[in-house]
């Protein structure tokens, strides 16, 4: 009978421990940790593209072209490397010249005006010069004189063949006849070293005998001297040239189709400039600003004292007249052309923990993949090792994979 009250108290003591709630301990503990198991499912279910392997990003097609991940095949290709260096848009020192007075006398007509287009040989102005009328006149009278003097000359040779005149006579002619000549030669000469034809003198006398009143004598034509534009007009009409004091020229042609972009190399960079290397100009900044190409075509061989720099000069078609003179510009003159058997776009590359890497396109997403890299130029790098030619890499946003892989390692690291 004692005994029944002893196995009432036990009973009891284990039905209020049943109802103690298991997550309480005996000092308040904390609840248990949940099973690894349970861990691993529940980060699975939260991530998306998750990370799954060591460098690997698991990714379906749906979500590389939703991310725009760009990918492209490993190929060989040209490294060219470069300087950069200021300059300025000059014209073409070969495509410009002026048009001299080159004689004494009063402007009497300008026929171009400022931005005209001429060709070479257009009559662009016109004086009045009485040091071209003293010429001109010099030359004519010489050669009535010389037509005179010739036909006197044969005309006593025929005589002495019939013994009619005596051979001091012929004589006499024929001296006559050779100094006239000399005359008429020299008189050509002026007429040359001012510009004039001889042959266009006497056919403007003939037209001028024909019509008395307009007399081209006085007048002297000034044509261009190269195909153009004018850009300079620097005298007017009734303006007197020629004379020391007046002004020398009258208008500056320029060809415009082609430029010249001045440029200072230091020393440092000069001795990998060439002649005949290739060089992109462009104009102001950002990847829309104007590229035109063209070629160096000179390296001073001296040096600028004062700046240790070297003037080289390069040619640049200008057809579509967008590059001027006096513009400032920045020219990358291409020192290098290397041929490389892995050549990878920079936006391809990555560094994680210090190191460069880039990501290959693999059946279930993308690997990291580790990369050694050797010369380089503005666009691209040379691979030396980790990559070969035909593999396929990531080279567009692939930042993306890189934060999507440290963020699946940092929640692997709690």
């Amino acid at each position: 009978m004692r005994i029944l009250p002893s196995a009432a108290l036990v009973a009891a003591g284990l039905l209020a421990g049943a109802a103690i709630p298991l997550f309480l301990g005996p000092a308040g503990d904390s609840p248990p940790a949940p099973t690894p198991a349970a861990h691993t499912q529940e980060h699975d279910h939260d991530h998306g593209p998750a990370e799954a392997g060591e460098g690997l990003v698991r990714m379906t097609p749906e979500q590389i072209r939703d991310q725009e991940i760009a990918v492209a095949p490993v190929r060989g290709g040209i490294l060219s490397r470069h300087v950069l260096v200021p300059g300025t848009v000059t014209p073409d020192a070969d495509r410009i010249a002026r048009v001299p007075a080159r004689v004494v006398g009063t402007v009497s007509q300008m026929r171009k005006r400022l931005g005209d287009e001429v060709a070479k040989g257009d009559v662009v102005a016109i004086l009045d010069s009485r040091e071209v009328a003293d010429a001109k006149s010099d030359y004519l009278t010489a050669l009535v004189q010389s037509e005179l003097q010739k036909a006197n000359f044969e005309r006593q040779e025929k005589l002495l063949a019939s013994r009619a005149v005596s051979e001091a006579a012929w004589q006499n002619a024929r001296a006559l006849f050779q100094e006239n000549q000399l005359r008429l030669d020299l008189a050509r000469q002026k007429l040359s070293a001012l510009g004039l034809n001889a042959a266009e003198v006497a056919a403007a006398q003939k037209r001028d005998e024909a019509t008395p009143n307009a007399s081209t004598l006085r007048q002297y034509e000034l044509r261009a001297p190269l195909g153009g534009r004018i850009v300079e007009r620097k005298v007017d009409v009734g303006t007197a040239v020629g004379k020391e004091g007046d002004p020398a020229d009258l208008y500056t042609v320029a060809d415009l189709s082609s430029v010249w972009i001045d440029l200072a190399v230091s020393t440092a960079d000069l001795p990998d400039v060439r002649d005949g290397a290739p060089v992109a100009v462009r104009r102001g900044q950002g990847a829309e600003a104007p590229v035109g190409r063209g070629r160096v075509i000179f390296v001073s061989p001296l040096l600028n004292t004062e700046t240790r720099s070297a003037r080289v000069v390069v040619a640049l078609p200008n057809a579509d007249m967008a590059w001027r003179p006096g513009t400032y510009v920045t020219a990358e003159i291409g020192i290098a052309e290397d041929a490389v058997a892995v050549r990878l776009p920079k936006p391809a590359l990555q560094t994680i923990e210090g190191k460069r890497v880039v990501f290959v396109r693999v059946p279930d997403g993308f690997a990291k993949r580790e990369v050694e890299l050797g010369r380089a130029d503005d666009d691209a790098v040379e691979v030396v090792s980790g990559l070969s030619p035909g593999e396929e890499v990531v080279v567009g946003n692939s930042f993306l994979l890189k934060a999507e892989l440290g963020k699946s390692e940092a929640e692997h690291g709690h």
